[in-house]
């Protein structure tokens, strides 16, 4: 299948590229950019005049609820709210229902993914058997079988030595380890600690849940030297020792929600449980604190946390509700808002979700790592057409994905997904482009 992108405003944040003009695409690769061959005759032509031609989205933290949690989203559903939002690459946590301790599960898991032919799937494989932090899992299988990194998904190392132990064994075979800096015992709350916390009533997250972990973490990285990716980032204090460790040279990386990114615990009002997530809503000092580490580079990568929840999990009494939202169709809405809202240039806001994400997965991506994330020729065909100015209201009815709710309900956001190629075959189209 050949295909010509025309006219649109190409941007790869990669290579600092933004120039209006043409893509090809043919047998799943781009064979052109800017200007396609004078004996390219392509079997579809998509005029792209007005829009943003841009890599497809790289999403670093996305649940897709199977196995085990079908009735709160299946594969089908989550990865036609991928491709709707722009999203052609997306790494799962481990924590499904078996957990992803086990090569056979993740095999079965991309086979299912890739006969949908939607986007790409990354597994994240368990850190340890179960989730349980007790015994370590066969993370050489776990590679060979699919996976990109090991990780705890939410459920925090209770062993500092069980964490050593992981780390090197990871640094030993070059693997990355995913945490989440969150110490167990300071983070069982429902919002974070704050007056609206004391004043609604609710157990509060301090702020020393993440830092007292981050220390544990950066203590261990200095005498293991292994890599690791810090997950959901929420506080400034975090940002500030996150930014201390790159400065001493330590194999760091870290992202941040979109939930985390725009909102703070005050859009909880009345107890509202779409805004029940974890890491909490914190106060907007971090907030603030947030939008600048992710600007100049500290943070590495804006991600959706796409967690569906049922209906029957979420109309529950606040601290009983069960924490997650829908983000993937929100990403590059968000990303595009957090640009037009706070004079971040648009090169950069874009980065955030394509080049940037890629980068953190690194040679996990094997013979995709050198086009992923980004538009090259010879590269991987997975490229978003977007329409900068057709702005539109998060309706949760609207939502492809099976979990409907999000704090962003009656948001709008500007920018819309008109069209998403992966491997060079149109996986989404809204309308004619």
């Amino acid at each position: 299948m050949k295909i010509l992108i025309q006219n649109g405003r190409v941007i790869d944040p990669a290579s600092g590229l933004d120039q209006t003009g043409d893509v090809a695409l043919a047998a799943g690769r781009v064979i052109a950019v800017q200007r396609a061959p004078r004996d390219f005759t392509p079997n579809r032509v998509i005029d792209a005049t007005g829009c943003i031609v841009l890599p497809g989205l790289v999403d670093l933290a996305a649940r897709l609820r199977e196995p085990g949690h079908e009735h709160e989203g299946m594969l089908e559903s989550e990865m036609a709210a991928a491709v709707a939002g722009g999203v052609t690459s997306l790494v799962c946590p481990p924590d499904t229902d078996p957990v992803l301790d086990e090569p056979g599960l993740v095999e079965m898991l991309k086979f299912r993914a890739e006969k949908l032919h939607q986007a790409r799937l990354f597994p994240l494989g368990a850190l340890t058997r179960g989730l349980a932090g007790e015994v370590l899992t066969e993370m050489a299988e776990l590679t060979e079988s699919g996976c990109v990194g090991f990780s705890q998904a939410d459920v925090p190392l209770a062993s500092t030595q069980v964490t050593q132990r992981a780390l090197q064994y990871a640094a030993t075979f070059g693997y990355t380890v995913w945490l989440r800096p969150q110490e167990l015992h300071l983070g069982r709350g429902v919002v974070a600690s704050g007056p609206l916390a004391t004043r609604l009533g609710l157990s509060g997250v301090p702020v020393a849940a993440e830092t007292i972990a981050l220390h544990t973490i950066f203590e261990l990285l200095k005498t293991t030297g292994a890599r690791v990716h810090l997950c959901r980032i929420s506080s400034a204090a975090g940002v500030e020792l996150i930014r201390r460790a790159k400065a001493e040279g330590l194999q760091v990386t870290c992202d941040v929600s979109i939930n985390s990114l725009l909102l703070t615990d005050t859009d909880i009002g009345f107890f509202d449980s779409r805004a029940r997530l974890s890491p909490p809503l914190r106060q907007q000092r971090d907030r603030d604190a947030l939008l600048a580490a992710l600007a100049d580079g500290t943070i590495d990568a804006l991600v959706s946390d796409h967690t569906p929840v049922d209906e029957d999990a979420k109309t529950l009494p606040f601290a009983e509700a069960e924490p997650g939202a829908t983000g993937l169709e929100l990403l590059l809405g968000i990303a595009l808002k957090w640009s037009a809202d706070h004079g971040v240039p648009l090169v950069r806001a874009l980065g955030t979700v394509t080049a940037e994400p890629a980068r953190v997965l690194g040679s996990a991506l094997g013979t995709l790592q050198a086009s992923v994330g980004q538009i090259v020729e010879g590269g991987v065909a997975d490229l978003c057409v977007l329409d900068p100015k057709a702005a539109w209201t998060v309706e949760a009815g609207a939502l492809r994905s099976q979990g409907k709710h999000t704090p962003f309900s009656g948001y709008e956001l500007p920018g819309r997904v008109r069209c998403t190629l992966v491997g060079g075959q149109v996986a989404f189209e809204r309308g004619a482009v």
